[in-house]
């Protein structure tokens, strides 16, 4: 007894201590959630998710809860009692009494007849209680993955697809799944026995378990429930039930996932009481169910009647979604969809309706003996006929004898459809086409005249100079640099690499746009040596990386290494070695600090007793302290305890290194910071460094380092939009977004004012975001069209080019992306920055740009350019080539390359010699009405990499040359020439690289 009291208390106090410790931990999140937003400015944005996903939680938990529990209750309450027996005989007085007060008590044995309302005996019984168990364990396995799915997926992820709905054909990939997979048979199968065997237990537990799985699906939903309560017109229809857009983006999924919810909650519950009856009685042992009683009809009725709403809201959603149908030829509905899909699910909608009224109506006025009893079980098995042959049948039918023979008849209006909505879900009707026919009458005055498109074209790719970096700017073993960016800067004209061959800008201009690689070099705590990390290095004196560098894209040092007009760490006050002092007064250095970043992925404490590592300085270290506006103070005891909780690093609460203006910096991450407070938007992959003197906010402080962020809105759910292999099937670059890598302050510019979704997501938070011409002048010069969104519609340009129905059927003009050699491995094309004009246009520009080759072919048909500056940003413009012509594509000129003997066997001599020749991006260049091919040679060694640019390739027409610059390789392919010039010019002889 004694031991059993301790044991109770025990139990009591690890319970005690659990939810002591779960609150405490809730607690401080929370705590620390409220700080770190308040330090970032978006307090509000915070408590508003929290206040929907909290009302969330609470209101589907709750109903979910209370509706089962209490339906589960009355179901025992009128079940039989198990210690019925149960014999052939005609109906007795006591079953007429068996549910008045007066029945005798559970414990006495009674004999019960079977009732003039249908019995089961055990060979319909077993079946129907075994497919009922089953059903719930299909249940169990469908919101089991979903929860399980979401729990796995990051807490950031706020953009998720609705999850397959309990239909017809999920329950049949469900089965398809189990029977594939022995293990997953066997768990389903156990969980149906055991259903059978303990059913009281296991459906009340399966109940209250469904309340938080339930409450969790929804709850990791709270966009979309946003959304809905704020929508925003997009003021253009579909074409099948004329309604706008916005039905479909924000009010259908809301509506999908109630019915997620609804058709989980109503169909267990049914279920469960269903099985609750039939199991009472001992009734499997005794080989017979007595039938349903009156109050348990009348319950089951109820039950039934909520449930065929549920269906009937089912197939009423789905007579939307046939606009997301992947049957025929197209995306979006079909023939067969409209013709017979659609009228079969309308009519499937209002029979359930009609079926759903006639069972609550039942239920609220009861008549036990009614004459018309019988013809609901037979109503409900007709139902279930229309259900097979409206999803099955009826359209298998329609598309394989009146659709295939007739297909591009038929599909032709519903083809036309899915062009014009996918070209206005990825905005490619904005595409500006026009046709290009290069001359091939370009002149050495041609490339003087165009002498800014000359000096920008980049000879230096992102590896090679990373590589480079790596090995000669690095420092320290602690410093890595994770990426490099191309850029435009603005400099003074004596910044520039001169060539003899590229004419002088006039006198009269004083700067010139160059295009750069920038790098950050930030500090990689992982690099430390192993010995060295300790609490106090990890989290006080590891802080920060500090500096850049830029190059020119275009130019060569000594050795064949790229030059640089930033780099180094100069260890006085100009922080960073400038190339000259144009360069200084061209591109702002100030205290280049970099405490927020793409790898800064620990948390540090700044302002304590301890120093914090700025930046090395020949043997000795310069030591720095944190004065910028971000991390949140904790100088207070409380405060401590509440991060060390949040952290789970209690090294926090025993040091004596804090001070009273102690900070400490989460979030570092930029990519991590940026999804923690707009999770509901998509983010590029590529974030880049910008150094510009926009510090307007705080002039006092020095920093010029920033990072800026593209951010989409995105959705599934545009109609007859083609979603492709990305899953989504509407984006738009909305957002840029603007992080100091000092302060770590973030803002959010609205670069896309007539984007629906982002109009929707400024109303839900009205102080989040700014128009792009707030943004200072200096960054909104470097802003560019992303790499990301770019290649998404370039990949969807490449069938919906096609704007007619019949080539588009036949797909006899479907594109390629081509591609290049690289190293010595064959892969896509990447688009490409350049600085250069568009053919009519008098002006060069950054550009972004991509070639297109037919499928299956090698020639160029078309390339698409994006523009990125000033009022022309994010304009796109595609040039077609003639299809009568060869153009040649990358591949071809490639090919011709690798084919000449004096190149190849040059190439091939580097790669036998202890080193590698690398063949960088060819890059296709449009100068006038020509088309200019040029492609870097980079030579590096097979072990400690430092590459190194020797060679460059310039294809033109039938002329192909290699020389050691890229001005030797244009003399050599434009000098005047007497006699027509040879198929392929030989490269040129040794000289040294220019200094």
């Amino acid at each position: 007894m004694v031991n059993q009291m301790y044991l109770k208390w025990g139990f009591r106090l690890l319970i005690g201590f659990f939810g002591l410790w779960l609150l405490l931990d809730l607690g401080s999140r929370l705590g620390a959630e409220i700080f770190w937003f308040r330090e970032v400015g978006y307090l509000q944005v915070f408590l508003l998710r929290l206040l929907t996903r909290g009302i969330l939680w609470v209101v589907v938990a709750g109903i979910t809860a209370a509706y089962l529990l209490l339906n589960l209750a009355l179901a025992q309450r009128l079940k039989y009692s198990q210690s019925v027996k149960i014999e052939s005989a005609e109906l007795n007085s006591e079953l007429t009494n068996f549910l008045s007060p007066n029945y005798p008590k559970r414990n006495e044995t009674q004999i019960l007849a079977p009732q003039r309302f249908q019995t089961l005996k055990l060979r319909w019984l077993l079946p129907l209680a075994v497919i009922l168990s089953l059903l719930i364990g299909l249940m169990l396995a469908h919101y089991g993955q979903i929860a399980l799915f979401y729990w796995h997926s990051p807490v950031n992820q706020a953009i998720l697809p609705i999850p397959a709905l309990f239909r017809p054909e999920t329950i049949w990939q469900l089965l398809r799944q189990i029977f594939s997979q022995v293990w997953y048979l066997g768990l389903i199968g156990g969980v149906a026995i055991a259903i059978l065997i303990y059913p009281q237990f296991l459906l009340t537990a399966i109940a209250i378990l469904s309340s938080p799985i339930f409450a969790f699906i929804i709850f990791r939903h709270w966009p979309k429930v946003l959304q809905y309560f704020h929508p925003t017109l997009f003021n253009s229809t579909e074409p099948l039930f004329g309604r706008d857009i916005s039905f479909y983006v924000f009010s259908l999924p809301f509506w999908e996932l109630l019915e997620l919810w609804l058709m989980g909650l109503f169909l267990y519950g049914f279920v469960a009481v269903t099985l609750t009856y039939l199991l009472s009685a001992d009734s499997l042992s005794q080989g017979i169910f007595p039938g349903f009683s009156p109050q348990q009809q009348r319950h089951l009725f109820g039950m039934g009647g909520l449930l065929m709403l549920v269906v009937a809201l089912s197939y009423g959603l789905s007579r939307y979604e046939l606009v997301y149908s992947s049957r025929g030829v197209s995306y979006g509905a079909s023939y067969t969809d409209v013709t017979s899909q659609l009228p079969a699910y309308t009519v499937l909608c209002i029979v359930a309706v009609a079926i759903a009224f006639y069972l609550l109506g039942r239920t609220f006025f009861w008549k036990p003996k009614s004459q018309y009893r019988r013809f609901v079980f037979y109503g409900l098995g007709v139902y279930l006929v229309l259900v097979v042959a409206a999803d099955a049948v009826l359209p298998t039918v329609v598309q394989y004898l009146i659709v295939q023979p007739n297909e591009l008849q038929r599909e032709q209006p519903y083809i036309q459809r899915t062009i014009a909505l996918t070209r206005q879900a990825f905005d490619l009707e904005a595409i500006d086409s026009r046709s290009f026919n290069p001359q091939g009458t370009l002149t050495e005055a041609d490339i003087q005249k165009n002498a800014l498109t000359i000096r920008n074209i980049r000879l230096w790719d992102e590896r090679p100079l990373l590589e480079t970096n790596r090995q000669l700017q690095q420092i320290r073993p602690y410093y890595q640099f994770p990426d490099a960016d191309i850029d435009r800067y603005t400099l003074k004209t004596n910044v520039t690499s001169r060539q003899p061959f590229t004419p002088q800008k006039p006198p009269a201009e004083s700067t010139e746009r160059q295009q750069v690689l920038i790098a950050a070099r930030e500090l990689d705590y992982n690099a430390v040596p192993q010995e060295a990390q300790t609490w106090v290095n990890r989290h006080l004196i590891y802080t920060h990386g500090f500096g850049f560098t830029v190059s020119p894209v275009n130019t060569v040092g000594p050795g064949g290494l790229p030059e640089y007009f930033v780099k180094d760490i100069s260890g006085n006050s100009s922080a960073l070695t400038t190339s000259n002092e144009a360069i200084r007064d061209s591109i702002p250095i100030g205290q280049p600090r970099i405490y927020y970043g793409e790898i800064t992925n620990t948390y540090v404490m700044t302002g304590t007793r301890v120093r914090e590592l700025d930046y090395p300085s020949g043997s000795d270290n310069v030591y720095n302290s944190y004065d910028g506006l971000g991390g949140v103070e904790i100088g207070s005891a409380w405060r401590r305890w509440l991060f060390a909780m949040y952290l789970k690093d209690w090294q926090m609460v025993l040091t004596r290194d804090f001070l009273p203006d102690t900070k400490v910096l989460l979030r570092r991450n930029v990519k991590q910071r940026i999804q923690a407070i707009a999770p509901f938007l998509k983010f590029d992959s590529d974030p880049y460094l910008v150094a510009a003197a926009a510090n307007q906010d705080f002039p006092s402080n020095p920093s010029y380092l920033y990072w800026i962020f593209d951010a989409y809105t995105t959705s599934d759910r545009y109609p007859y939009s083609d979603t492709g292999s990305d899953g989504i099937n509407y984006i738009r670059n909305s957002i840029k977004v603007v992080i100091d890598a000092y302060h770590g302050t973030v803002k959010f510019y609205i670069a896309d004012q007539s984007d629906p979704i982002i109009a929707t997501w400024s109303a839900i938070f009205p102080e989040m975001f700014k128009p792009l011409s707030t943004m200072p002048a200096n960054l909104r010069s470097h802003t560019r069209y992303p790499v990301d969104f770019f290649k998404i519609q370039s990949e969807r340009l490449m069938t919906y080019h096609m704007t007619d129905p019949q080539v588009f059927y036949n797909r006899e003009d479907q594109w390629q992306i081509p591609n290049e050699i690289y190293g010595s491995e064959p892969r896509p094309v990447e688009p490409y920055y350049l600085i250069t004009s568009l053919p009519t246009v008098d002006f060069e520009e950054f550009l972004l740009f991509l070639p297109y080759t037919p499928k299956q072919r090698t020639n160029l048909i078309a390339w698409l350019a994006a523009r990125s500056d000033g009022k022309n940003y994010g304009k796109l413009v595609l040039y077609v080539f003639p299809k009568e012509r060869l153009i040649y594509g990358t591949e071809q000129i490639e090919a011709r390359i690798n084919q000449d003997p004096v190149i190849s066997q040059q190439i091939s001599l580097w790669n036998r010699q202890g080193s590698r020749a690398i063949q960088g991006n060819l890059l296709v260049i449009p100068i006038e009405q020509s088309l200019l091919y040029v492609e870097p040679i980079y030579l590096e060694a097979t072990q400690n990499s430092l590459p190194t640019l020797v060679r460059v390739v310039v294809a033109y027409e039938n002329r192909i040359v290699m020389a050691q610059t890229l001005e030797q390789a244009l003399q050599a392919i434009f000098k005047p020439e007497v006699t027509p010039a040879p198929a392929i010019i030989r490269p040129f002889e040794e000289a040294a690289p220019p200094s």
